[in-house]
């Protein structure tokens, strides 16, 4: 899972989230409620930019998505890169983390962690160990979760 959102700060707001199953399947989604007044200039250039302007939605209709997005399966872990942000920001989707759908659980697993136990430098470009860079959308949640599932998958093996 990947999420870009409004800014580092207590009151960020999300703007988009990717999410990629190990199956292949994906969702990807851009929400039309967000705080339009925390974007500022890095934002447009970078986050703004790289959205697909497909269809965007509310919240609530998010959390109807991810939803659905999951039913098929029995247990869902999600895995991110540095997803201190982003995991609150998923928690909030639902109101707070006890509402989160029962089949995720609790606790997200840091890519960043598993490329220490690994013994990869947890600091390396990402999108180059995953041998993604020539085709790189930086800053696009759908693009940046491939890039996440894809380090996964190589640091597993």
């Amino acid at each position: 899972m990947d999420c870009e959102f409004t800014g580092l700060h207590q009151d960020t707001t999300l703007i988009s989230i990717g999410m990629i199953a190990e199956d292949g399947r994906e969702l990807y989604c851009e929400l039309n409620d967000y705080d339009k007044i925390q974007i500022d200039d890095w934002l447009k250039d970078n986050v703004i930019a790289n959205l697909h302007n497909t269809n965007p939605i509310n919240t609530e209709q998010l959390r109807k998505a991810i939803e659905g997005f999951i039913e098929p399966y029995e247990n869902v872990e999600i895995w991110s890169d540095c997803l201190s942000y982003d995991w609150v920001l998923f928690n909030q989707i639902w109101g707070h983390a006890f509402n989160i759908p029962k089949v995720i659980y609790y606790i997200p697993f840091d890519l960043c962690t598993l490329f220490k136990v690994k013994g990869i430098d947890p600091d390396v470009n990402s999108e180059e160990y995953a041998g993604m860079i020539k085709r790189s959308q930086k800053h696009n949640a759908l693009w940046d979760a491939k890039v996440i599932r894809e380090c996964y998958l190589k640091a597993i093996q």
